[in-house]
């Protein structure tokens, strides 16, 4: 039996959604950083506007779940689904429209005429309400109470970025190159998947920094890589120190390339030798385009609370005594 097809005015409804919502291009970025008509100027400082980056259509079921589950909470002012892939079928981004549409009033889709990275921090300063921003993968899902705890902790430090995910730049001394690596005991980076930050650092990202930004810029789009190290260095160039990270109680990260399924996992950074150089030698070259290196080492995890360390035998396995 056959589903009945949506009613004339939901159409023009969701015409008029996709016509209002589609941003200008990344290489032309004046309507984005000089917008009309009058930007947002009372921003909410105890809400958050959640950016979920879009491109897989594999990945739309998990999108739509998140999305729904961001726009339930009470911190989040709206939901940006910034759609990336500009192949993908207008019926296909019809139907994503008019399922988001029907499941909150405060989820919108943006569909990006282009698949640059640096889409994901446009400033978008008519349709950020919030001084709170969370920069988020598509395939990334953080139980709410660690959500909650996250914005706690970045409202104590809101010119820092806060997330759950990181990495280290380090010095390769023979070959006198950055390498990106993980380190057991430090960390400089905060990636993308889970990135809480100000609306501020967008508008420095797209609009400021002159012929040097522009020019770091373009690295992430001849790699299509990177952002996520450039905006840390945009905002440790700006404070001198380095992010936070968050211990979550729960995080499924369905684009993992350990899963076992791997239906979804990434192919960029699933190609970890490949990934790795990629992102180092990115490293690389902000530095020399910038002059100087901004970032700097963070050291430990910020919890919620702190519980039982001892492992008992209950069941014949080895728990925390506290279970």
């Amino acid at each position: 039996m056959t589903s009945p097809s949506p009613s004339t005015t939901t159409i023009i409804l969701i015409t008029l959604l996709l016509t209002t919502l589609t941003p200008t291009s990344t290489s032309s970025n004046s309507n984005q950083c000089n917008p009309t008509p009058n930007p947002v100027k009372n921003l909410q400082h105890n809400k958050i506007t959640v950016l979920i980056n879009g491109y897989s259509q594999s990945r739309i079921p998990i999108l739509q779940s998140l999305a729904a589950t961001y726009s339930l909470s009470p911190l989040v002012s709206s939901v940006l689904i910034l759609w990336g892939n500009p192949t993908t079928p207008p019926r296909v981004i019809n139907q994503l429209a008019l399922n988001l549409s029907s499941s909150s009033d405060s989820i919108f889709l943006h569909r990006n005429p282009s698949s640059s990275l640096n889409d994901r921090f446009l400033p978008r300063l008519n349709d950020i309400k919030t001084d709170a921003v969370l920069i988020c993968d598509d395939d990334v899902e953080v139980d709410g109470a660690s959500f909650e705890f996250v914005y706690r902790v970045w409202s104590a430090n809101r010119d820092r970025i806060v997330g759950v995910f990181a990495r280290s730049h380090d010095l390769d001394l023979n070959r006198k190159d950055w390498v990106y690596t993980v380190h057991p005991d430090r960390f400089s980076i905060v990636l993308t998947k889970f990135m809480l930050l100000k609306r501020d650092y967008l508008f420095r990202y797209s609009c400021e920094g002159g012929p040097r930004m522009a020019k770091m810029r373009k690295i992430v789009d001849s790699l299509r890589n990177c952002e996520d190290i450039l905006m840390n260095f945009v905002v440790a160039n700006s404070t001198n120190v380095g992010p936070i990270l968050v211990g979550a109680k729960r995080v499924r990260d369905y684009g993992d390339s350990r899963n076992d399924e791997g239906k979804f996992s990434s192919g960029l950074s699933g190609r970890k030798g490949e990934h790795r150089k990629s992102r180092g030698w990115c490293i690389t070259e902000f530095h020399r385009v910038l002059g100087r290196m901004p970032l700097r080492y963070s050291y430990g995890k910020v919890v919620d609370s702190i519980g039982e360390q001892g492992l008992c035998r209950k069941g014949g396995k080895l728990v925390f005594c506290d279970h």
